[in-house]
């Protein structure tokens, strides 16, 4: 897969291509209906498949402060739909100057001045525009005046609940993690850079690896979770090969020692090394419990005992 930044990059000579475009934060379940439409298009024109996202996320810009927990960084996002089979992926540089334009004037400069769309596929609720006043049959109109075609596809539900990056969120938020990898198809993952902590779970004989996390990261609920790490190149790509391990997960503020830094903590079962400044991705696969203030050390350790021990069960 070929990974453009912006239109700048498109090269030149470009042919005709079949493109999907919107945020796809999570890249859910209902992503993949979309994404997979667009490439089976293109492979039935015989052009590529151009995947268009937005950087940074389209409400920071038209609404400061408003931006959303972001469910899969950038690299991650380019990752997954390369799965799917997209030929190209394109973050757009989402600005002030960008969100004023026009329907019309929208669909010229993103669709078909440099990318020639012959298709363009969307999900039915697709907006664009200044303040979104394009829809999907402003879209089709459009593709009439400028020689592509267009289709929004139904959104894709389990039972009466609409699969979107929103739901997806509000399940991580709330700690339910089992709702949210049924939505994205896989679990949840939280990636950053092990930094040094307070060192206090080497002291109790469970070592952790402190994330650092982006600020708009959609970390999950307080509580201790079951999950898994793996490792990451220096540009946040996933390395190939066998997880890094198993791993029970703490999200939260540690009030048995009173800390107030909200931390995400994985401690890798039948790990020992040394993981400092090294990129990893943790995944959450299903909390075991909430946050809890014990009354000193030792009914604590005895509860990470425990914590470890349903990990390692539920994760075999």
């Amino acid at each position: 897969m070929q990974r453009w930044h912006g239109l700048d990059s498109v090269p030149t000579g470009w042919g005709h291509c079949v493109v999907t475009i919107g945020v796809f934060d999570g890249v859910h379940l209902g992503h993949a209906e979309i994404i997979g439409k667009a490439v089976a298009l293109a492979k039935e024109r015989g052009v590529p498949s151009v995947l268009l996202t937005f950087v940074p996320h389209p409400s920071e810009v038209v609404r400061p402060g408003s931006h959303p927990p972001v469910l899969t960084s950038i690299v991650r996002r380019a990752e997954l739909v390369e799965e799917l089979g997209i030929d190209v992926f394109c973050p757009l540089a989402f600005t002030l100057e960008f969100s004023r334009m026009g329907p019309a004037e929208f669909v010229f400069h993103a669709l078909v001045d440099r990318l020639h769309a012959s298709g363009v596929i969307v999900g039915e609720n697709f907006r664009f525009g200044h303040k979104a006043e394009g829809d999907v049959a402003q879209l089709e109109e459009l593709g009439t005046r400028f020689g592509f075609t267009a289709e929004g596809v139904p959104l894709l539900a389990d039972g009466a609940t609409t699969l979107s990056a929103t739901y997806v969120r509000s399940r991580v938020q709330a700690g339910d993690m089992r709702a949210a990898a049924a939505a994205l198809g896989r679990p949840h993952r939280v990636d950053g850079v092990v930094e040094r902590g307070d060192q206090r779970g080497r002291e109790l004989g469970f070592p952790t690896a402190n994330l650092r996390t982006d600020a708009w990261a959609a970390v999950p609920a307080d509580g201790v979770y079951a999950g898994r790490v793996v490792r990451l190149d220096e540009w946040g790509r996933t390395m190939p090969g066998p997880a890094l391990g198993t791993a029970a997960i703490s999200v939260g503020t540690n009030p048995t020692f009173e800390v107030r830094q909200r931390r995400v903590e994985a401690y890798v079962l039948d790990f020992s090394g040394d993981l400092y400044g090294d990129a990893i991705g943790v995944e959450f696969h299903e909390k075991l419990r909430g946050m809890v203030k014990f009354d000193g050390v030792e009914p604590l350790i005895e509860q990470m005992h425990a914590d470890v021990a349903q990990t390692r069960t539920l994760m075999a």
